[in-house]
């Protein structure tokens, strides 16, 4: 059965010439930067080269040459088609997951390393479970968790250490004693508090993402997520109360739904939900009017209890805008698709490199920091933005991240103003990277002063 769709623009084939310049300008940097968990080295050499800008210029310049269609590569026996207009994107996803599967061979290849039941990496009915199990679990469509008055004790608490820590050492914090912290954090929501120091569950798991940045030219490491697997499932037995495993163990499962390998990928996002605080941190560290801001709603707000945020949230969202945990979201159609009167076969693979949307030059806040976007109405408008992807296929987890990480920069923020080491790259006054390295962010924490 062929999808008929046609109210969607034409494909173009790329040249030889155009395929080569988007490999080595769009691909292949996203992959050197680390696709599944970020490589320091990689990181710091795409934000010194640019990297996400050139890309960026060279799929606008190619939207220029051939039209908006979407351009048609075959590559090692493969059907790949980059998007280039905001309509033909919103159209995959919002087609997700019939005829755009978000489990795609690439993905599969590199997830099976530590979920090989994930909800991302699954199709038909078993997704089907799946995503209904996590939206359950994570209570998707919710602002507030149910367990939000344990999750804001608890990120409090580990944000009272850090704070703690930093000011008893040289006053200074940097991405390694933030992710730490945010670590500790993530495993006491997800598996309670006895699963706050086990940083040998976390160490497990990194390296078997780190093989899986390799897609599947990494030999599957069945031992070590064998050993991954059973110290997770201590935990989860053990349904601690107040954290998210004692939510899994009390919500119904269907057969083949597999509840404990869904909360790798819990795991998993944590991890991009800590890098997008960190940089919302040095955004606000430079940006003294949303700063500003911010404090003003911090002081009508009891921070003891689970309260909305709601600018404090947008400026999470505003600084995955500018620089998306994900760049490239996937989708692999599962039967022939109609594109502009033109057929493409099943199994082409549908590349949305959200940079080009969230940076496009049209966008009158492309280069900004514009959390207000969020609140207005502009970015509920704007089809082309897409933080947590877009869809039936758009986080489960979007509130519970939202709601976590305002958290912690409500936290870090009651009492402290932040100094960043370099300035300069993040001034208001001029356009910001279009590539940041969270990892060479580093921050002089001060006692505020209103």
């Amino acid at each position: 059965m062929t999808s008929t769709d046609t109210a969607t623009h034409t494909p173009v084939p790329a040249s030889a010439r155009d395929t080569a310049r988007l490999v080595a300008r769009v691909v292949a940097p996203a992959l050197a930067a680390g696709a599944v968990v970020r490589r320091r080295a990689g990181m710091a050499l795409a934000e010194r080269f640019a990297v996400d800008r050139r890309a960026t210029e060279l799929l606008t310049e190619l939207r220029g040459t051939h039209g908006p269609g979407p351009l048609r590569l075959d590559l090692a026996g493969r059907h790949f088609a980059v998007v280039l207009h905001a309509d033909d994107a919103s159209r995959v996803l919002s087609g997700t997951p019939d005829p755009y599967s978000p489990s795609t061979r690439e993905k599969r290849a590199a997830l099976e390393q530590f979920q090989p039941h994930g909800v991302l990496i699954s199709r038909g009915p078993e997704r089907d479970a799946r995503r209904a199990f996590n939206e359950a679990v994570l209570e998707y469509g919710h602002q507030t968790h149910s367990l939000a008055p344990r999750m804001v004790r608890t990120v409090r608490e580990e944000a009272g250490k850090l704070l703690g820590a930093t000011t008893a050492g040289n006053g200074e914090i940097d991405w390694q004693a933030f992710s730490t912290a945010w670590n500790r954090t993530a495993r006491r929501l997800v598996l309670g508090d006895t699963g706050r120091d086990d940083t040998a569950l976390s160490a497990m798991l990194g390296r078997l993402r780190s093989a899986a940045n390799w897609s599947g030219a990494a030999p599957r490491r069945t031992a070590l997520r064998d050993r991954f697997e059973r110290r997770l499932r201590a935990h989860l037995d053990r349904a601690e109360p107040g954290g998210l495993a004692a939510a899994l163990a009390a919500t119904p499962a269907g057969p083949g739904t597999d509840p404990a390998g869904q909360v790798p990928h819990w795991l998993f996002a944590f991890d991009a939900a800590g890098i997008a605080a960190y940089r919302t941190l040095a955004l606000l560290s430079t940006h003294a009017a949303q700063e500003a801001q911010i404090r003003n709603e911090l002081a009508v707000t009891d921070l003891t209890e689970p309260r909305l945020l709601p600018y404090t949230r947008a400026c999470v969202l505003e600084s995955v805008r500018l620089w998306p945990t994900t760049p490239f979201l996937l989708r692999e159609s599962v039967r022939e698709t109609v594109w502009g009167g033109e057929e493409l076969p099943a199994g082409t693979e549908f590349l949305i490199y959200a940079p080009l949307f969230h940076r496009d030059d049209s966008l009158p806040y492309s280069d900004r920091f514009t959390p207000e976007i969020w609140l207005d109405g502009t970015a509920q408008d704007t089809e082309a933005l897409m933080p947590f992807s877009a869809g039936p296929g758009r986080c489960p987890g979007e509130d519970l991240v939202l709601l976590v990480t305002s958290t912690m920069l409500a936290a870090l923020l009651e009492r402290h103003t932040y100094l960043p080491e370099r300035p300069g790259r993040l001034r208001p006054d001029r356009p910001l990277p279009r590539t940041l390295d969270h990892f060479g962010l580093r921050f002089a924490a001060l006692p505020h002063r209103p």
